[in-house]
Formats: C-alpha cells, structure tokens, sequence
C-alpha cells in the first residue's frame, strides 16, 4: 500500500491488448489475433515502472490469452507484488455465453493464470462488465470455480453495459459467500455517474474524475475501484479505419493524455491491489 493521505483505493488493470477491445472488433476476428503484433507487454512493463516510482501494488485482470503468449511478463506482475486476477480466456462476453460455456472459460483461464503466476487467483471481471440481472447464475459459476471476489458490474446506463440498478458498493449477489465489487460511481442529479476509469477518465477533465473519487471516499467513505487498459497510454498503436465513428472516439479519444493523468492519479490517492483493500469482506 502506498503512504499518501486517505483511504485506500483499489487500481485495476485490465490486460488486454489494443486489438482485444469490443470498439475494434470488427477489424480483428478472433481467428486473426495470432496474426497480429501484440504491444501489450510493452505496455504493461511501463505500467509496472510506473507503479513502482509510486510505490504502489494494484490488481491486474489479466486474460488467460495474453498470459499463455506472456508468460514471463505475467511473472513479472506478480514477482513486483502485484495481485493476478482473472479477466476471462479470450475476452468473451459472459452474456454470451451459455453456462457450461462460462464455466469452462473462467476454470480455464484460473488454471492458466494460476499455473503461470504462482498464486491463487481469487478475483475475476467480466469482459465488458457483461454480468448484469439476466445471467446472475454467473455469481454461482465463479464461487463453484474457486474465486472470492467478482468486479464485474458497472452500475451505470450504457449502451454495450451497465446495470444502474445494482448497488454501488460491494454485496452479495447470490446465496454464497462470493463478494461482487463494482467500479466506481458518484450520485449526481440522482443518477449514477461513472467515476471509475476507462474510457469516461480520458474523456472528462482530470478535475472532475479527481472531485469524484474523492467524494466516494469523503461522504460515502468508501475505497474506489479504478481500472484501465494498458493499450490505453499507448498513442502508437495502429489506427484503424473499419470502425464505427462512435467506436473511433471511444477507443481514441485522448489517448495522448492517459500517462500523465494516471502519475497524477498515483500521487493525488492511495492505492493498493483489490484483495488487500477488501480483505475484510472476502470470505475465507
């Protein structure tokens, strides 16, 4: 954990790579991905300098994909102290998938992750945030699989995701003892405004982002979730053009910004991995 004033925070890094992401799905089928030059572990051994200048420990969601293509680079995420969790195998939604199907995916990439890091993997997030009322049956596949503690729910309105209705902080979404964690949100004009990363803190000003997690932490004195994606402070990734102009902006828009916002981010809060800010509600 970091010493900086305050509450700690939970960072989250969502390991993927830049053509994994829904935005760029249509110029990268999934049968082309060995085809094409990853960037992500480049991008992740900057993200670890990083964290390591700050003096900080994070969580980092990592596909079973990415992890069996790079295996070292995953061992250096967990030989710096860092949390491995999961973020699925290939990046499939989890609703759309059947059970059977889920099921298999998230054993799957825990064995991976598991094998390659050299410690339990307890915590997993959907691709997408793709848990929401009509596949809650997912809460029961993951605590059958192992894991403690899901960060898989965005209670915002969205047009790919989101579930507005859920709770801000963390509960119990099924009969078990499996803790869902979602990503930050503040209330503003009674609605859930997405306060915990991604695309909204490239999009917003930093000002605004930083108001907003420090009133979770100040008048509702809880930590806040934060995540991104490595491919997110990578402005020399390649361009595509086969994309919707909606699709452009979200993947695009402020990229050249995200690396001196996110040291900002590292010196203006507390942070640490998700499993050491929650410990006291995961269970056993």
């Amino acid at each position: 954990m970091s010493t900086r004033p305050g509450p700690p925070n939970a960072m989250t890094i969502d390991v993927e790579d830049y053509f994994h992401a829904e935005a760029l799905s249509p110029c990268f089928p999934r049968h082309r991905w060995d085809r094409v030059e990853g960037r992500v572990e480049a991008n992740i051994d900057r993200l670890l300098g990083h964290f390591d200048i700050a003096g900080i420990h994070a969580t980092f969601f990592t596909l079973g994909w990415v992890a069996e293509r790079y295996p070292d680079m995953v061992r250096r995420i967990a030989a710096a102290g860092h949390e491995i969790a999961s973020h699925g195998y290939d990046h499939r939604r989890a609703d759309r998938q059947p059970r059977d199907e889920f099921a298999a995916d998230i054993r799957k990439s825990k064995d991976i992750l598991e094998d390659i890091g050299g410690q339990p993997v307890i915590g997993y997030r959907a691709a997408n945030f793709s848990i929401a009322g009509g596949n809650f049956w997912a809460f029961d596949a993951l605590e059958s699989a192992g894991f403690r503690y899901s960060s898989s729910i965005y209670p915002i309105r969205h047009d790919s995701y989101g579930m507005p209705e859920a709770s801000r902080f963390p509960f119990r979404p099924a009969d078990g003892a499996l803790v869902e964690i979602p990503v930050t949100t503040t209330v503003r004009f009674g609605t859930n405004f997405p306060s915990g990363g991604g695309g909204y803190f490239r999009l917003l000003p930093y000002w605004l982002s930083r108001a907003n997690m420090r009133r979770v932490n100040a008048a509702d004195r809880q930590p806040c979730i934060f995540y991104f994606h490595p491919w997110e402070i990578d402005t020399c990734q390649p361009r595509q053009t086969g994309i919707s102009r909606r699709s452009r902006l979200r993947h695009y828009t402020n990229l050249g910004t995200m690396e001196p916002r996110l040291r900002r981010l590292l010196d203006d809060f507390n942070w640490d991995r998700m499993d050491m800010v929650f410990r006291d509600l995961l269970p056993n």
